[in-house]
């Protein structure tokens, strides 16, 4: 169970879109540090199954080859003993050829075992072979995506953080667009108006109630006139009659 969960991993992460995953993911920075994790983790774990597996496939050809050899070996067993009781007989020993020969059927018989054997492993030794094959390409194309994950990390960091800057901006915007600070300035400028115009009413004020001074001023000197005059126009009469 454990190997074909790895063999499955190897599958799904070798067909892995990684461009796909990170702009999916909330934090791409996270989620690529644990992608490389992910990545290395089952790497590892899908050589040390790959590794055993092809430990197997080994053994099995190991066996299949010793079975081809023992096949050939009681094959020359069988010929030097069939030889042998062919030369006994020759010279009339027959008890002894009949030995040989049992011997040579003994022989023919771990032959035909062992070659029976080879034939029987050569179809597993084909399937597992084939399925060596295919683990090691999937192993392969997984480092493969891992070389492209750890090359392309900067851009995608950098990616990310140019996301967040531009976000970052956008929100300013919007809170400049919600309380426009231009707005807090025309307040200021309004409030100063209204006090220079204040003072420039004083002003008017002050300049307004000196005049009426002055204007008093006027007023006294022209009052003062008309008694000068009428005082000499008194004397003037008062001379005529005494003249």
């Amino acid at each position: 169970m454990t190997k074909h969960s790895i063999f499955g991993r190897i599958s799904q992460l070798a067909k892995a879109n990684i461009n796909a995953i990170l702009d999916s993911a909330e934090d791409p920075a996270k989620m690529l540090d644990q992608m490389v994790r992910d990545f290395s983790s089952s790497i590892s774990d899908a050589e040390s199954a790959i590794a055993e597996t092809i430990g197997n496939l080994r053994l099995l050809e190991d066996d299949h080859r010793e079975d081809q050899e023992a096949a050939v070996e009681w094959g020359d067993k069988a010929l030097a003993a069939s030889r042998k009781a062919d030369e006994l007989r020759m010279v009339g020993n027959a008890a002894d050829a009949d030995k040989f020969d049992n011997l040579a059927k003994v022989a023919l018989g771990r032959q035909l075992t062992s070659e029976k054997e080879a034939k029987t492993a050569e179809p597993q030794i084909q399937a597992q072979t084939a399925v060596v094959n295919q683990l090691k390409t999937g192993l392969n194309a997984m480092k493969d995506k891992l070389v492209q994950l750890t090359n392309k990390r900067a851009e995608l960091i950098a990616r990310s953080k140019t996301a967040k800057a531009q976000a970052q901006v956008m929100d300013a915007v919007k809170s400049i667009d919600m309380m426009d600070p231009t707005s807090e300035v025309n307040r200021f400028e309004d409030k100063i108006r209204r006090e220079e115009a204040r003072v420039r009413g004083a002003q008017e004020l002050a300049a307004s109630s000196l005049d009426a001074q002055f204007e008093s001023l006027d007023d006294l000197g022209e009052l003062t006139e008309v008694d000068a005059r009428l005082a000499a126009l008194k004397a003037g009469n008062t001379a005529a009659i005494e003249s």
